[in-house]
C-alpha cells in the first residue's frame, strides 16, 4: 500500500524547517540589537511587545529617551533596509501608541522609532530615528 500523502508531509516538513530556521535568525538579530542598545546605556524594557496593531521588535529606554526598535535580520544590509515598507512603518507607530497607552508613565518621555539592519558577516546597523510617525 503506497502512502501517497509522503510528498505532502515532507514539503510541510520542509515548510516548518523554514520557519522555524527564520525564527532563530529573527531571535539571534534581536539579541544582537539588544545588545548594541545596551551597550549605549540603554534598557530593554520589553521584547516583541505584541499590540494588536502589531508586534514591535525592542522598546528601549535611556533616561527621558524611549525608542520603538524594528529590527530586520535579510541576506545582506541593503536587503534588510528595503524590507521596511510604508505599510510597515504604519503598523509599527500604531503598536507605539497602543503600547504607550498602556504604559501611560511612558506618554511623556521622548520618543523614537529607530531600525537595526542585520545581516551575516557585518555587524549591526543602527538608524536612529529612521522614520517618523506619520
Amino acid at each position: 500500500m503506497a502512502d501517497s500523502g509522503a510528498p505532502e508531509d515532507a514539503g510541510r516538513a520542509r515548510a516548518f524547517q523554514r520557519r522555524q530556521a527564520a525564527f532563530t535568525r529573527g531571535m539571534a538579530a534581536e539579541a544582537a540589537a539588544a545588545a548594541l542598545f545596551e551597550a549605549e546605556g540603554f534598557v530593554i524594557l520589553d521584547r516583541r511587545a505584541r499590540t494588536p496593531r502589531g508586534e514591535i521588535d525592542l522598546v528601549a529606554r535611556r533616561g527621558d529617551l524611549v525608542v520603538f526598535i524594528e529590527v530586520k535580520a535579510r541576506a545582506s544590509l541593503r536587503f534588510a533596509a528595503e524590507s521596511i515598507l510604508p505599510r510597515q512603518r504604519r503598523r509599527i507607530v500604531g503598536a507605539a501608541e497602543i503600547y504607550l497607552a498602556r504604559r501611560p508613565e511612558l506618554a511623556t518621555l521622548d520618543q523614537r522609532l529607530d531600525v537595526v539592519l542585520v545581516a551575516p558577516g557585518a555587524p549591526p546597523l543602527h538608524l536612529p530615528g529612521a522614520f517618523e510617525a506619520e
